[in-house]
């Protein structure tokens, strides 16, 4: 029975159980019984990933927990881009660490060019050569950061802005575009590092956009990586972006994600593969790329498709295509021209200085050959519904038509 630790914030007191999208999908269809199909099916678990044992107080209910679970699947994380470092190195970074630890008590046995091969990090590699990471340093600064800040007598708002800088001065030092991607590959070596013989799946989907078809597509929780950029063109905000059109964006609905995660646990339990480590890169850019002109010609078509939207203020913009500017498309022009400094200030009224214009301007594409190895050992696991088949083969090779 799968084992659910929710991340429970003190101003976010609701069941997940109670979402819309639960009873669209399943309450629905599940009547009078919805409750105990989900009583047998999860136990949910308050916790906070970024805390030893998630948490949790309770020797037994750890005990429990320990002797009952087969497989860890750690998803928990900020996707904020500009995260505050210190929140981001807690749930992102330590969040990790802590996953690993628990795993071996039960034992369950960024900004780069050109291709990123399927390689996990090791401990202290950065992007740049001639720099080492030490992450032990980084959570010194942080705190050694906050201190300050609190010395100072800083407000909460004051906090919050520092730490998100810092955050993405740290991450630029060693060659990531953001706080997110920084924390999210310290987490990754300290897994590496820890995990010793526990078999271990590391799965790193690209730009995480709407669902292809479930629940229904479209759908995703809240605004997140490019799909900001999205709303803010079909409100009228942007009308220019930088970029080069001809350069591919790595974007994958979120169901294949979720797809590709399920089909690798069921393949690695199942075939007893040899290897007790292997990373998934699911994407687009390296089988079905689609390029930025792909996007600016998708986003006018819905635009002219459904007038409805033109109801949002500054309306006038939606007649026009987004235009993307590409005079910056290398990595060292795009950091150290004048011309930089004039598109963050145009772009930080709508969050999206340096945060999107990165993935807009570098050459990067995703190497996948160990998904597709997947996705030819998924032919002769069990039998499957052909519908279902289908979309996971879809899935792992990031055909997204």
């Amino acid at each position: 029975m799968p084992i659910l630790v929710q991340l429970c914030k003190p101003n976010r007191n609701y069941k997940v159980f109670e979402k819309k999208l639960f009873k669209m999908q399943l309450k629905d269809k599940c009547g009078e019984k919805f409750s105990s199909f989900l009583a047998d099916k999860v136990v949910a678990v308050a916790g906070d990933v970024s805390l030893h044992n998630f948490g949790i107080k309770d020797q037994i209910l750890i005990e429990e927990m320990l002797d009952a679970i087969d497989i860890i699947v750690h998803t928990a994380g900020t996707t904020t881009l500009d995260e505050r470092f210190d929140v981001a190195m807690d749930i992102n970074t330590m969040g990790a660490f802590n996953a690993i630890n628990f795993a071996k008590m039960s034992y369950v046995c960024g900004g780069a060019n050109g291709l990123i091969s399927e390689e996990p990090f090791r401990l202290g590699q950065t992007l740049k050569s001639s720099s080492e990471l030490d992450i032990n340093l980084e959570k010194q600064l942080i705190e050694e950061k906050l201190s300050e800040l609190q010395a100072q007598n800083a407000n909460e708002e004051t906090i919050t802005s520092i730490m998100k800088e810092f955050g993405a001065i740290r991450a630029n030092m060693y060659g990531w575009p953001n706080t997110h991607t920084f924390t999210k590959a310290m987490g990754e070596m300290l897994v590496m590092n820890m995990k010793r013989n526990i078999p271990l799946i590391i799965s790193r989907p690209t730009a995480v956009i709407g669902t292809h078809s479930e629940p229904f597509p479209g759908w995703i929780e809240g605004v997140r990586t490019i799909d900001f950029v999205f709303v803010e063109y079909f409100k009228g905000a942007i009308t220019s972006f930088v970029g080069d059109p001809n350069k591919t964006m790595d974007m994958v609905p979120a169901d294949m994600v979720i797809n590709s995660m399920i089909i690798a646990l069921l393949v690695h339990s199942k075939c007893n593969l040899s290897n007790n480590f292997i990373c998934y890169h699911i994407g687009t850019s390296l089988r079905n790329p689609i390029k930025l002109w792909d996007i600016q010609e998708i986003m006018y078509l819905y635009i002219t498709s459904n007038p409805w939207l033109r109801n949002y203020e500054k309306s006038g913009a939606l007649c026009e295509k987004l235009l993307f500017n590409p005079r910056i498309t290398e990595d060292h022009e795009f950091h150290q021209t004048k011309a930089l400094k004039r598109i963050m200030n145009l772009y930080r009224p709508y969050g999206l200085e340096g945060m999107y214009v990165p993935y807009a301007t570098y050459s990067i594409s995703f190497d996948d050959e160990n998904t597709e190895k997947l996705r030819i050992a998924i032919k002769g696991v069990g039998n499957m519904d052909k519908e279902y088949i289908t979309l996971i083969l879809r899935a792992l090779i990031g055909r997204t038509t």
